[in-house]
């Protein structure tokens, strides 16, 4: 049957495809519309299988927190190229998929991927249409939820890097001190709250390292576990959050900052992730 004009228009609308895989797609369905759309959901799907070797290294960060603050809730969706990135479809579907994980609260991305968005179909099915769309690559990346007395998210400029950190014995302006030390998480990137959080093989790493540093500059055999306890004290201040120097203020740590803000608050969770 001859396909019209008005009839891929129509295609268009309700799918969101090009003109050109609108019209193919009809013609293929002899002018289905609903055998259309699954012609260009399949589409989608070999696109998505074709590609799934890319690299998802743009993309952009979405972040929420409940109404008093306290959960917040973050999401990475990747993408190949930093256009898609900013497009406003993978935008809204972000916001959307950000939505659906506040109001579900999945225990794992698997479980995310099968939530139903406000068109009745899954978060993978929209992703997948997506793909079928713009011909590119899009995952989700990343997906963290954490609680605490108040939580701060912070999205840095360019929407790459995403922090949610958690904060305990809150008082004061809570939100400019928890607001710094997720500026501070972006830019430093510690591995754990303090040394406690510290895994037993990074410990141990960083032990070996000392070792191996202390014999190659000749100390004496008696003094090397010594002088690499020494050195990991050294990194526990560079790489823990509430040892770390305060990036405002180098004078004091960023134990010490948030105990000038109110006395006691400190940090007892955060969580950073960043795309590429």
């Amino acid at each position: 049957m001859a396909i019209t004009a008005q009839d891929v228009n129509k295609l268009r609308q309700m799918t969101g495809a090009g003109m050109m895989d609108c019209k193919k797609a009809l013609t293929e369905a002899n002018g289905d519309f609903e055998a259309a759309v699954d012609i260009l959901r399949k589409k989608g799907q070999k696109v998505s299988a074709s590609r799934s070797d890319r690299e998802t290294s743009e993309g952009s960060i979405f972040v929420q927190t409940n109404a008093d603050a306290t959960e917040g809730t973050l999401i990475a969706i990747g993408c190949e190229t930093d256009f898609v990135g900013k497009n406003e479809e993978f935008q809204t579907l972000g916001q959307d998929i950000l939505k659906a994980a506040v109001e579900n609260k999945p225990a794992n991305i698997t479980e995310l991927k099968d939530l139903k968005l406000n068109n009745g179909r899954t978060v993978n099915d929209n992703i997948v249409d997506l793909v079928g769309k713009i011909g590119e690559k899009i995952e989700i990346l990343a997906y963290e939820r954490i609680s605490g007395e108040k939580v701060e998210p912070y999205i840095h400029a360019n929407n790459k890097l995403g922090v949610l950190v958690a904060l305990a014995n809150v008082g004061g302006d809570y939100e400019v001190a928890g607001k710094d030390v997720a500026m501070q998480i972006a830019a430093m990137s510690p591995v754990a709250v303090d040394k406690s959080g510290v895994d037993e093989s990074t410990i141990q790493r960083e032990m070996e390292i000392g070792r191996e540093q202390a014999r190659a500059e000749g100390k004496p055999e008696e003094m090397i576990d010594k002088i690499a306890q020494g050195k990991l004290n050294k990194f526990y201040k560079e790489n823990t959050l509430l040892e770390q120097p305060f990036v405002k203020d180098n004078g004091m740590t960023v134990a010490k900052y948030l105990d000038s803000v109110s006395k006691g608050m400190t940090v007892s969770k955060f969580k950073r992730v960043q795309i590429g």
